[in-house]
């Protein structure tokens, strides 16, 4: 769910809740000078439009949830004969809120000749997701390089993230499917 820009914090604890007002009010306190600030924190207040927008969502979530679920169980079934890549595996116990769809490539396909395929065939494809220990920032300040996490590394290099939202069709899948299976196929 979002909220036009950004999204909500959702939580039973008290102490979460305080710590999560004050990163979004510049690190202010709740009871501090009003410039006293008690820790490094953003300007995340959210307006009365976006609330607003949150709110009517809230009151659809259900509706929401159902719908992506829905995507996902088709692009799931539809992937299930495609050799060279793994739908994500959801346990029977987690109840997602499928945000993105995210494939994992066997090793030796090359993602990047893939999602250009896609592109070729108008179909938008996003390398998911990059590992941490390699982000700008985390280097900088971490000292940390490829090969630290080998494993990580790999498997951040085959993971794609096909076209997602609530209200893709079969026929829309269909497509995805068919276009990214015919371009593993070229590409194994």
């Amino acid at each position: 769910m979002t909220t036009g820009e950004g999204g909500i914090i959702v939580t039973d604890d008290d102490e979460i809740a305080r710590i999560c007002r004050s990163l979004r009010n510049q690190g202010r306190g709740e009871m501090g000078a009003w410039l006293e600030h008690e820790r490094l924190g953003y300007n995340y207040r959210m307006t009365k439009m976006s609330a607003a927008l949150g709110v009517s969502q809230l009151k659809r979530i259900e509706e929401i949830l159902a719908k992506r679920a829905h995507v996902a169980s088709m692009y799931t079934e539809h992937l299930s004969g495609v050799e060279g890549m793994r739908p994500p595996v959801v346990r029977p116990h987690v109840r997602m809120s499928w945000f993105v769809y995210v494939v994992t490539l066997r090793e030796g396909i090359r993602r990047d000749a893939v999602m250009q395929g896609m592109a070729e065939k108008g179909i938008p494809t996003r390398g998911y997701f990059s590992p941490i220990h390699l982000q700008p920032y985390i280097r900088e300040r971490l000292d940390t390089h490829e090969g630290m996490l080998p494993i990580t590394e790999s498997v951040a290099q085959r993971t794609i993230a096909l076209p997602f939202h609530n209200n893709l069709t079969e026929d829309e899948i269909d497509y995805v499917v068919e276009n990214v299976a015919n371009i593993i196929k070229f590409h194994r």
